[in-house]
C-alpha cells in the first residue's frame, strides 16, 4: 500500500446516515443488541423442521458428558464402541472409563512430545516448527487414528474400574501444569544437547522425566486397572458377563472391534488436497511406534454413502466437523438455514467465503468429533437429515442428542470413520497403497488432536 488511507469523521458520519436510512437497520440492532446475534438471526421456518423422525436409526444408552474437557474424540470413539457391549449383551446401559484413555493419552503424548523436542534440536527456538510444539503440548484433542493407537496398546475398561475425577471432568489445571513441566524439559534438553551431551545422555534425561509425567498423571487421574472385576446385567436383570479382566481381554471380549477394518474419510476441497488422494500430518500423533495419521479425501457425497451404509449395518458413524458453525445450541441444530445473519446485517457474512475458502482463510477448522446415530432419507433416498449423539449430556439439545441438515453436512462435516467394507475397491486400494501426501502440523486437518 502506497499510502494509508485512515477512517475519517466523514466516513462515520455517511456510514451512520446510510445504516439510519433504512428502517430494516434499526430493527435488526435493536433485536442483536437485545437478543444477541444469534437469537436475533434465528429462521423459525428452518428450525420447525427439527424433527427426531429418522429413517435409519442405532438405539444407544443414557448420553454421555465430557463436561469441562475436550475429549469429545475420546467420547465419540467409546461411544461407538460401548454400543458393541450394550447391543452384544443386550444391556440397559452401559459406559466405558473416559478417564483410563485420558491418562494413557497424556502419558504417550508426553513421550511423542519429547520424542519431537530430541527431533528438533537443531530447529530454531524461534521459529514456527518450534513455536507449534511447544504452544499446547499435551491438549485433550485427538484423532480416531489415535484413539485406535490407544486402544490397540492399553484397551478399555468399564467406567467403574476408572471412574472420573476432579481432574478428567476439567483438565485445564492438570493440563497446565503438566505442559508448564514439559516445556521446561524442552529447554533442558536442548541446552544438554547444545553443551555436547550424548544420545545416551539425553535418553536417560528423557526416562527420567517420563517418570515425573507419570507421577503426576497418577496424582490427578489415579492410578489404572491393571486387572478388575466385572459383573454386567441385562435388561432383564440376569448376569450377561462376569470375570475378571485386564484391559486387552475386556476389549477383546466386550467390544470385539477390529481396529484397523475402520479408517477416517476426509473431504477437503482445497487446491492443496486433490481428491482420491491419501494424505497425513506431520509431527501429529500420540503413541510414537503407530506414526501419524492416515486419511483419504473425498466428495462430501461420498462420506454420506458410507456413513449411510454403516448404519444401516446397524452401526454408528464417528465424524470429525466444525461445530459452532450455523449451530442453535439450545435446539440441538446445526443447519445451514437455522440462523441467517446475511439477512440480519444486509450483506453476505456466512456467504462471503465457500467451504474451501474458509478452510484456506482459517474461517473454519475442525473442532469437534461427535456420532451419527440416525438418518433421515427423503424419497429419492437421499440424507435430508442425521441424528447426532453428542457428549455435553442429557440436558443439551434435545435429550441430549442433536440434529444435522444435510447442508451442514456438505459444508462443516469433514470426516468420518467407517469400516473398510462400505468404501469402493478403489478407495480402499488407494488407502492400502498409496503414498500419502504429508501434511503441515498446523494443516486445519489437523486442528481437532489440539
Amino acid at each position: 500500500m502506497d499510502q494509508i488511507k485512515s477512517v475519517t469523521p466523514e466516513d462515520l458520519a455517511a456510514a451512520r446516515e446510510e445504516f439510519l436510512s433504512e428502517r430494516a437497520n434499526v430493527v435488526a440492532k435493536n433485536a442483536a443488541s437485545s437478543m444477541g446475534v444469534r437469537k436475533a438471526a434465528r429462521n423459525p421456518e428452518a428450525v420447525a423442521q427439527n424433527s427426531l423422525q429418522f429413517d435409519v436409526e442405532v438405539s444407544q444408552g443414557e448420553r454421555t458428558n465430557q463436561k469441562r474437557s475436550g475429549r469429545c474424540w475420546m467420547f465419540a470413539s467409546l461411544n461407538t464402541m460401548r454400543y458393541r457391549t450394550i447391543k452384544k449383551y443386550k444391556l440397559k446401559d452401559f459406559e466405558l472409563s473416559q478417564a483410563y484413555p485420558l491418562f494413557f493419552d497424556k502419558l504417550e503424548k508426553s513421550n511423542w512430545f519429547l520424542e519431537n523436542v530430541l527431533d528438533t534440536l537443531d530447529e530454531p527456538l524461534s521459529g514456527r516448527l518450534m513455536a507449534w510444539l511447544l504452544a499446547d503440548p499435551i491438549g485433550d484433542g485427538g484423532q480416531w487414528d489415535m484413539f485406535k493407537s490407544l486402544v490397540r496398546k492399553y484397551g478399555v475398561v468399564p467406567k467403574e474400574a476408572m471412574p472420573e475425577t476432579a481432574n478428567s471432568e476439567s483438565t485445564h489445571e492438570m493440563d497446565a501444569y503438566l505442559t508448564r513441566y514439559l516445556r521446561g524439559c524442552a529447554k533442558r534438553l536442548r541446552e544438554t544437547a547444545a553443551s555436547g551431551a550424548s544420545a545416551d545422555d539425553l535418553g536417560q534425561m528423557k526416562k527420567q522425566m517420563m517418570g515425573d509425567v507419570y507421577r503426576l498423571l497418577v496424582t490427578c487421574l489415579g492410578e489404572p486397572p491393571a486387572r478388575f472385576d466385572v459383573r454386567l446385567r441385562d435388561k432383564d436383570d440376569k448376569v450377561a458377563l462376569s470375570g475378571s479382566f485386564t484391559p486387552q481381554e475386556f476389549f477383546a471380549e466386550a467390544v470385539g472391534m477390529e481396529l484397523d477394518d475402520y479408517v477416517s474419510l476426509i473431504s477437503a476441497p482445497t487446491k492443496d488436497k486433490p481428491f482420491g488422494r491419501t494424505y497425513t500430518v506431520s509431527r501429529l500423533g500420540n503413541v510414537v511406534e503407530d506414526g501419524t495419521v492416515l486419511y483419504l479425501n473425498l466428495e462430501p457425497e461420498e462420506l454420506k454413502r458410507a456413513a449411510i451404509a454403516q448404519l444401516k449395518g446397524d452401526l454408528p458413524v464417528w465424524f470429525g466437523c466444525d461445530v459452532d458453525q450455523s449451530y442453535l445450541r439450545d435446539e440441538g441444530m446445526m443447519d445451514t438455514a437455522a440462523i441467517d445473519v446475511d439477512e440480519l446485517f444486509g450483506f453476505a457474512v456466512e456467504g462471503a467465503l465457500n467451504k474451501a475458502e474458509r478452510l484456506d482463510y482459517g474461517e473454519s477448522v475442525m473442532t469437534h468429533a461427535m456420532v451419527l446415530e440416525g438418518v433421515r432419507l427423503d424419497e429419492d433416498g437421499k440424507p435430508a437429515m442425521w441424528k447426532v449423539e453428542n457428549s455435553w449430556g442429557k440436558d443439551h439439545g434435545r435429550d441430549g442428542f442433536d440434529t444435522l441438515s444435510d447442508a451442514w453436512f456438505d459444508e462443516y462435516v469433514y470426516q468420518v470413520v467407517v469400516d473398510k467394507r462400505y468404501l469402493s475397491d478403489e478407495q480402499r486400494q488407494a488407502l492400502e497403497t498409496m503414498e500419502p501426501v504429508v501434511l503441515e502440523p498446523w494443516d486445519p486437518m489437523g486442528t481437532l488432536a489440539r
